[in-house]
C-alpha cells in the first residue's frame, strides 16, 4: 500500500482569510487593543510598506495580546474559536483533506496559525497539527513563542523533526504564500494557490 504524506498550509490555503489578526482581537481586551493600536504602529506601516515580514509583526501582536493572561482562558477562547474556522475554510480544500483521509493518508496541517485554536479544527477534519504554540511559565503565557514561528523554512525542519520521509512513497503539499516555499520543496507534487505546479516552488519574491 502507497505511504502518502500530505502537508497543508492554513491560512490561504485552507481557510479564505487569514484567521490570526480576529482571534487576537477576540482575546484583547479592550486596553490591549488601544494599547496594541499605538505601539504596533510603526510596524504595521512597516509591513504595509514591504520592509518586513508577516513573522516578526506576528510576535509583536502576541507580545502584546498574550503577555500575563492565564492559560485556561486563552486556551478556552482558542477551543471556542476553533469550532467556528470549518466555515471560513474553502469546500475544496475541505475535499481535498476528506480524499486523502479516505486513501489512508497522514494529513498534516503546517502553519504559522496558533496552536492554540488550531488544534480544535485539526481534530474535526482528522488532521494532525504542527503550528505556532505560546510559551508558558507557572499557568501564565509569556507573550512569546514556544521554539519560535512555525514559518519558512521552520516549517519544514518540523516535519523532518517529526516524520520520517523516507517512509513516504509520495509527500504533497499544498501552499499560497513565499512562506511556504520550504514546505513546498518537501513534496513531489506541489500545489500553490490551488494549480499544480510543474516548475520549482515559487520564489521569496513571488
Amino acid at each position: 500500500m502507497t505511504q502518502t504524506l500530505a502537508l497543508f498550509d492554513f491560512d490561504g490555503t485552507i481557510t479564505t482569510v487569514d484567521t490570526f489578526t480576529p482571534f487576537v482581537r477576540q482575546c484583547a481586551g479592550r486596553w490591549r487593543k488601544l494599547f496594541g493600536a499605538l505601539a504596533l504602529s510603526p510596524l504595521i506601516a512597516a509591513y504595509k510598506l514591504g520592509l518586513i515580514g508577516g513573522s516578526p509583526l506576528r510576535r509583536a501582536i502576541a507580545y502584546l495580546c498574550f503577555r500575563g493572561r492565564n492559560v485556561e482562558e486563552v486556551y478556552r477562547l482558542g477551543r471556542q474559536y476553533g469550532a467556528t474556522l470549518h466555515s471560513r475554510a474553502r469546500a475544496e480544500m475541505l475535499e481535498r483533506i476528506r480524499a486523502h483521509r479516505a486513501n489512508g493518508d497522514t494529513v498534516v496541517i503546517v502553519s504559522a496559525s496558533l496552536a492554540v485554536y488550531l488544534g480544535d479544527f485539526c481534530g474535526r477534519v482528522g488532521a494532525e497539527v504542527i503550528a505556532t504554540e505560546l510559551e508558558a511559565r507557572g499557568g501564565v503565557l509569556t507573550g512569546r513563542y514556544l521554539n519560535g514561528d512555525c514559518t519558512g523554512e521552520e516549517k519544514a525542519r518540523r516535519v523532518r523533526a517529526r516524520y520520517d520521509l523516507a517512509r513516504y512513497d509520495l509527500i504533497v503539499a499544498y501552499g499560497d504564500t513565499a512562506e511556504d516555499e520550504a514546505l513546498l520543496r518537501l513534496a513531489a507534487r506541489r500545489f500553490f494557490r490551488g494549480r499544480e505546479l510543474t516548475l520549482p516552488a515559487p520564489s521569496a519574491s513571488s
